[in-house]
């Protein structure tokens, strides 16, 4: 499982309240923020290492999440906010650690002071620092969608693509749009430390498709109820291992085991894709008619089977479909099969929504904020998780190919309609929430 089918652990991200070191001054802030996190999270590496090297399992990445940023920010000028942004940045970077998540605001039914204060800081506190990551919270089944939230939003990925034009727009493969967030979130680009969380926490994604798609191999000829019991037995034995090696990493650091986050994280490394994981299912290709019953299945299967290993199940859990990090996804989009629409569709079934996906560079503000409607409005209306990560690439148009390196893969380019939505997401004011919300 380990050296054949890519069985690791994808992250161990521990949550930090950040709550105790608001002030006045934003110099102090910054510095109780800064020794905050290294108190907790400076060994967070060697003893994750020192686990992974006993187990034989490798963790690939090591993270940090904090309190929403923006509740730190009520008296703060949006100059505090970027330094405080590159704090966090130095404050990870002592730490050795890939990312730290929560530069984010929770604005669905509104912003307070200090989120309009991050919301402008965001372009600049993302394309200014390399490990930062960010999100907002512009809509949840209980209080409708932001609309104003979104308008904005749409405007500061266009800003913080433009500001990182000769990287490709990378500043956005590091923030999230979300609906129905969930506070213990361990995956980035959209982690960040819930305001129910405890102190100090440790949350583990586990990842494991090439385990399912090997696992699948063995039986080609399988009904679609044996195909999901197969998948189920195998998302118990990953999430078995990954709850191991994340209580034993806890310990370690002397603090609480958080959640077990269940989703299948694909990687552009061969057989580890959750698109090839739905073609051997039996499609020809990812993005054909059956593509979301096969989704669903598959996605219902791993929560079921993970549930089972795990008494604290939390976080996204299910599959990503991430353009850029998937082999699959990419092939898919290149050969014709698998379009935004048919993406967009995906995400009533998966675990999250439209993630790492290239726009063509001239994708207006509006219709970015059109496309974070949409989504927004599946996860409001079907009372789940979705998410928005796409990034206009600067210079490139459909067809083009966008690299972004590392984990964060390549991704060709798609454009987006070229009808503007442009009056609808100027009215403003907030979509009320459905009849869904109603269950009090």
């Amino acid at each position: 499982m380990i050296q054949m089918e890519k069985l690791d652990i994808r992250t161990v991200t521990m949550g930090i309240s950040l709550k105790d070191c608001m002030d006045q001054n934003p110099a102090v802030m910054r510095k109780l923020v800064y020794e905050k996190i290294l108190s907790h999270a400076g060994t967070l590496v060697q003893e994750a290492e020192i686990v992974s090297e006993e187990y034989g399992i490798p963790i690939v990445n090591k993270r940090i999440s904090i309190t929403p940023a923006a509740e730190l920010l009520g008296t703060s000028t949006v100059e505090d906010a970027v330094e405080l942004a590159k704090t966090l940045d130095k404050a990870a970077a002592a730490a050795d650690i890939d990312f730290i998540g929560g530069f984010s605001a929770l604005i669905h039914k509104g912003a307070a002071r200090g989120d309009n204060v991050l919301l402008d800081a965001l372009p600049r506190a993302l394309s200014e620092t390399a490990r930062v990551c960010g999100s907002v919270s512009v809509a949840t089944t209980k209080t409708g969608i932001n609309m104003d939230g979104v308008k904005k939003l749409g405007e500061v990925i266009k800003e913080a693509s433009e500001r990182t034009a000769d990287s490709n727009g990378i500043a956005c493969a590091k923030f999230v749009v979300f609906c129905n967030p969930a506070e213990d979130n361990p995956f980035m680009a959209g982690a960040f430390h819930g305001t129910g969380e405890q102190e100090v926490v440790l949350n583990v994604g586990v990842s494991g498709p090439g385990v399912v798609l090997n696992a699948l191999k063995r039986y080609p000829d399988a009904d679609l109820g044996e195909v999901s019991e197969v998948i189920k037995r195998t998302a118990f034995k990953i999430t078995r291992a990954g709850e191991l090696i994340g209580r034993e990493v806890a310990s370690r650091l002397g603090i609480e085991f958080g959640i077990m986050d269940l989703s299948l994280a694909p990687t552009n490394a061969m057989n580890d894709s959750v698109a090839e994981i739905l073609e051997e299912i039996g499609l020809e290709q990812v993005g054909t008619h059956g593509t979301i019953a096969a989704l669903a299945m598959m996605n219902d299967a791993v929560k079921k089977g993970g549930a089972m290993a795990s008494s604290y199940v939390g976080g996204l859990s299910g599959a990503f479909i991430p353009v850029s990090e998937d082999n699959g996804m990419i092939k898919g989009i290149e050969d014709g099969s698998l379009s935004l629409s048919k993406l967009e569709a995906m995400t009533c079934v998966c675990s999250v929504g439209l993630d790492m996906i290239a726009l063509n560079g001239d994708a207006e503000a509006s219709s970015i904020s059109g496309l974070i409607a949409d989504e927004m409005a599946i996860g409001m209306i079907n009372k789940k998780t979705t998410a928005v990560r796409v990034i206009p690439v600067p210079g490139m148009k459909e067809g083009d190919m966008a690299e972004f390196g590392g984990l964060l893969g390549r991704a060709p380019v798609i454009s987006l309609n070229p009808r503007s939505p442009e009056k609808f997401i100027r009215r403003g004011g907030r979509i009320p929430a459905p009849l869904q919300a109603l269950i009090n």
